[in-house]
């Protein structure tokens, strides 16, 4: 067992630039090419916007696919992963004991939940795809982590030698031949021909 060092809480951290994409700037735009909305204040905007958000992160939770982003942007979905194979502490109960301890997700038999986000996935490819990039917000984050114990095998396993597009296509591919088959069996009937 190796001695575990508190972490210096005061030491300097480094704080990347955050940029928010709902700030007045943008309702100011919004409203000169959507007059119709005119009459709604920055806080209503606000809302509608987070509303939406929460209502596309649920989606990606509650579907074993994930959801495709409007516009065809891309395609989100919550992916099964194998642990990593260096140590994975629990910073904590590390503190607690004083000794390392590793967090080895027993409740999920050591996989781990990943967002993923694909822009390969669309019919129309995207101009510049390879520099579109999410980050998922701390509410979606979190919500995955607290709703991926409870039913951690319905996701799509990715491994990590393969490339996530052609995992997703063969998932989503089985499903729809899946789908095809239960809808080929309503209308069979045995005795005509």
């Amino acid at each position: 067992m190796k001695e575990f060092n508190n972490p210096d809480i005061k030491a300097p951290r480094f704080r990347p630039d955050v940029y928010n994409v709902m700030n007045k700037k943008f309702f100011d735009s919004f409203r000169e090419k959507y007059p119709k909305y005119k009459h709604l204040d920055n806080s209503q905007l606000r809302k509608i916007g987070k509303t939406f958000n929460q209502t596309i992160y649920q989606g990606v939770i509650d579907t074993r696919d994930g959801i495709e982003l409007p516009e065809q942007i891309g395609w989100l979905f919550i992916g099964t992963c194998q642990q990593s194979k260096k140590q994975n502490t629990d910073f904590a109960k590390s503190k607690q004991y004083g000794i390392r301890v590793s967090n080895n997700n027993w409740a999920t038999d050591g996989k781990l939940a990943k967002i993923f986000f694909s822009n390969f996935a669309p019919k129309h490819k995207i101009k510049h795809r390879e520099y579109w990039k999410f980050v998922g917000c701390r509410e979606f984050k979190r919500s995955v982590a607290k709703a991926y114990p409870e039913n951690w095998n319905i996701y799509v396993e990715v491994e990590p030698t393969k490339q996530t597009k052609l995992v997703y296509s063969k998932a989503y591919y089985k499903e729809l031949k899946q789908k095809e088959t239960a809808e080929a069996l309503k209308t069979y009937k045995d005795f005509e021909i």
